[in-house]
């Protein structure tokens, strides 16, 4: 499972009324080799108790990772 899916996951333990403890029990259960940290889980319930809902990764400022489509030739130069 990718991040957004386990961030998904982690807002319905949240939404169900489960405890953080409770969150991270169930995950271990299903996810074994992959479930979520108990920091990790901690922070999404904080973001989520002051409201922020999404489950996507926000937009940052800076150079991205990777760039596609870029051809290096003379003319960049």
């Amino acid at each position: 499972m990718d991040k957004k899916e386990f961030r998904v996951l982690i807002k319905y333990c949240f939404l169900k009324g489960k405890n953080t403890v409770e969150a991270k029990t169930w995950l271990d259960a299903e996810f074994p080799d992959t479930a979520p940290e108990k920091s990790t889980i901690r922070y999404w319930y904080a973001k989520l108790r002051r409201g922020e809902m999404r489950t996507e990764d926000g937009e940052r400022s800076g150079r991205p990772k990777e760039v596609i489509g870029f051809v290096v030739s003379d003319e960049n130069f």
